[in-house]
């Protein structure tokens, strides 16, 4: 899954920064795949030598590797427990479905701040420089006004995802901490559109977006919703699940979890922090 010529150590150093550093010998072994970009989109001429742009870093076939580059390959790896094939099919699903979704055009896209301007904030960082990032399920109880168009919103939710993504640079920092907050969702909140919006939002983020999770942290969660996250338990791996924590309601207790690894001034007030509320 190289996307760039693999380099002999003999001729030069492979190019390291502080995440680099931090894979396994096994790791390393794995990223040496083969290349992918020509075999994503085939019909393009220079799909082979032409630079291509992921999360910002840019993966260029005819010059040296860039470090940041190996961040990506691995994410892609790790998520399929360092099977190169399965990697690589995942990458390549992954460009090409970034093209038919016009991932770029959903970022330039200008939406209705009064429908989605509640529904998503990225404020402050952890302890460790990861940013946290803030998903607000209750924030516009309009639920027709923002799932009526299912695909309008996922163009939201993608482009929130990545503006979060922008705040990486995969030389320190490659992945992010959410906290999913549910204070004001309804039983009425639960449309067929927005069940079917956050089913394929979920089906996206497993796909095209990998081993960008930290920590997940529920809160606010209903008691007619608990029940859900039992439900999925089966499903997930030890590794998620360990990433993944419900917290009960209330800035008392949902801080005496997230102070654990967020500083006082850089988590909001609603939350147990005594940085200023969005």
């Amino acid at each position: 899954m190289t996307a760039v010529p693999s380099i002999d150590v003999d001729e030069e150093e492979e190019p390291q920064n502080q995440l680099t550093k931090k894979f396994t010998p096994a790791e390393w072994t794995a990223l040496r795949l083969p290349e992918i970009i020509s075999e994503a989109f085939p019909d393009d001429s220079d799909a082979g030598s032409a630079p291509y742009k992921l999360w910002g870093v840019t993966i260029d076939p005819t010059k040296s590797q860039d470090a940041r580059v190996s961040v990506i390959l691995m994410k892609f790896l790790r998520a399929r427990n360092l099977n190169p094939d399965e990697a690589k099919a995942m990458l390549i699903s992954t460009l090409r479905w970034r093209r038919s979704f016009d991932v770029e055009g959903a970022m330039k896209e200008q939406f209705p701040e009064d429908v989605f301007g509640k529904l998503g904030k990225i404020y402050g960082r952890d302890r460790q420089g990861h940013p946290v990032t803030y998903n607000l399920y209750g924030g516009n109880k309009n639920a027709d006004a923002v799932f009526g168009d299912v695909q309008r919103f996922l163009r939201w939710r993608i482009a929130f995802m990545e503006q979060s993504i922008g705040l990486l640079d995969f030389q320190t920092v490659d992945q992010l901490v959410q906290v999913h907050d549910y204070e004001g969702v309804t039983l009425s909140s639960r449309t067929e559109n927005s069940k079917n919006a956050a089913s394929e939002a979920s089906s996206i983020f497993q796909s095209h977006y990998p081993e960008f999770l930290a920590r997940k942290f529920f809160v606010n969660v209903p008691s007619f919703m608990t029940w859900i996250f039992w439900l999925f338990k089966p499903f997930l791996s030890a590794t998620t699940l360990a990433k993944m924590t419900v917290v009960g309601s209330g800035p008392r207790t949902i801080g005496a979890t997230l102070l654990s690894i967020i500083d006082e001034d850089q988590l909001p007030k609603r939350y147990g922090g005594s940085a200023d509320d969005f």
